[in-house]
């Protein structure tokens, strides 16, 4: 397959001026960071005299972070049980979709980019963990076809030894620029058990504590649209897969029918931010909200971002009509 010229010198600009401190490589080697640990970095901020959206206002690029982890921070508390009523609990079948398409195996290891309260990583681990047990149980009924020669010839007394694949644990980061969301999830992980295997970084979207290289599967799913840069965004993401790593970004979209469009745009508008009053007692964070999926590229504009950002194979699926897209892509 032919490499796009723009791609190419995307990735030769980007190597040359990337700006990852000697002392974040050396935090984010293996392992990168004990389980159930938040670690914070700090991030600098070049954006002055420049413009960007916040929702429908259009403030300095310097002041949309802030704002968005005001935001976050205001309806962290509330974030969970908000996301079932907007979506009336579709939103859990929009997540179990990405996993079905991830596909990951166990021993995968995961950076769960904007993770917030950890869903994603939370269901990460589960599906590895279900396909580690069902290789197992496959073993295992190989293993009772054998002959008494063959269990000799094949038994390794060391409990050390055995197939890699049946052993392999995934390891998952939840990396989010919010704090307050990150100590949501670590409980919420907890009392479902989930913390072995599981970490908790603070950490800004665009520009990663991590080395290069470092990720078998990056996700953001709900989190791109609130960046100030998403191109920056992209570009870290490639940055910190390895070779053959896939990306995947769950995130509100574009719907192509009219009829359910009006019906879509009547309930974002008129309800979702009543519900923020009513369940969450902040109108504003969820007035922004429904305005920054509006804001957002379409499936084919942002399809063609991805690739911009040197990824390959990019393609997008389409949930409840468009409402949601998944975008995959791959580094080579």
């Amino acid at each position: 397959m032919a490499i796009p010229v723009r791609c190419v010198a995307r990735r030769i600009f980007r190597d040359c001026t990337r700006k990852v401190s000697v002392l974040s490589t050396q935090q984010a080697t293996k392992p990168i960071y004990p389980s159930n640990s938040i670690v914070c970095r700090f991030y600098s901020n070049d954006s002055e005299g420049k413009s960007t959206h916040f929702g429908f206002e259009t403030v300095p690029e310097g002041e949309k972070a802030e704002r968005v982890y005001k935001v976050f921070e205001s309806v962290a508390e509330k974030y969970d049980v908000m996301n079932d009523a907007m979506s009336m609990g579709v939103h859990r079948l929009w997540k179990d979709m990405l996993l079905h398409i991830m596909n990951p195996l166990p021993g995968a290891r995961l950076l769960d980019a904007a993770g917030g309260t950890g869903d994603i990583s939370i269901r990460f681990l589960e599906y590895t963990r279900t396909q580690r047990e069902r290789q197992q149980r496959r073993s295992v009924r190989s293993q009772q076809t054998l002959s008494w020669q063959d269990i000799s010839q094949n038994y390794t007394p060391s409990d050390d030894q055995g197939p890699a694949e049946s052993t392999a644990v995934s390891t998952a980061v939840v990396c989010d620029i919010n704090k307050e969301m990150l100590k949501v999830g670590k409980d919420k992980a907890e009392k479902l058990g989930y913390s072995s295997g599981l970490s908790w970084v603070v950490g800004d979207a665009e520009e990663l504590p991590f080395a290069d290289d470092q990720f078998d599967v990056y996700t953001i799913a709900f989190g791109i649209r609130n960046v100030t840069h998403i191109e920056q965004a992209l570009d870290e993401a490639l940055r910190v897969l390895k070779p053959g790593g896939r990306f995947m970004c769950l995130e509100f979209s574009k719907v192509s029918n009219p009829l359910l469009s009006r019906l879509y745009d009547a309930y974002s508008f008129q309800l979702i931010p009543v519900m923020g009053e009513v369940i969450a007692g902040d109108w504003k964070s969820y007035q922004y909200l429904v305005e920054s999926i509006r804001k957002f590229p379409d499936q084919e504009t942002f399809k063609g971002m991805i690739e911009d950002a040197g990824f390959f194979q990019v393609q997008y699926f389409n949930l409840t009509g468009g409402v949601v897209a998944i975008h995959s892509g791959f580094k080579l």
